[in-house]
């Protein structure tokens, strides 16, 4: 089954989550590199900042377990396009990161996967 997915990541802090079909919360499950100031400027375009979201537990397990959701919404009898929305704080570090690692596992499958990062491009978030 090939379907169409489209993934947007964003941060909570910057406005509401967009409309999707499904919305992953990462905010309080998986560390942040914002708290490690030499990653607090960097997003995940940078290396250091995708190594350290993907080292934490349990995110790999999430990517499956969202892919594996997909698939459910794209065999449905009136099945279309499947948006998944996944949010972090600023949108910045972990969800773009996430987004891209299950874009890649959706593609390997066979889906036709678009991403969008709604918020990866706003300043950083002050707490």
């Amino acid at each position: 089954m090939v379907s169409e997915v489209e993934i947007v990541s964003f941060g909570y802090l910057h406005g509401e989550p967009p409309a999707a079909h499904l919305t992953i919360d990462l905010r309080h499950h998986f560390r942040d590199p914002h708290v490690r100031p030499e990653l607090r400027y960097m997003t995940a375009d940078d290396a250091p900042v995708r190594a350290a979201v993907l080292a934490t537990p349990g995110i790999t397990a999430l990517v499956d377990a969202t892919a594996t959701a997909v698939d459910a919404f794209a065999s449905g009898p009136t099945a279309g396009v499947v948006t998944v929305a996944d949010g972090c704080a600023g949108g910045r570090h972990r969800a773009p990161t996430f987004a891209r690692a299950l874009a890649e596992r959706l593609t390997a499958a066979g889906h036709s996967v678009s991403v969008q990062d709604r918020d990866i491009a706003k300043d950083v978030v002050r707490r």
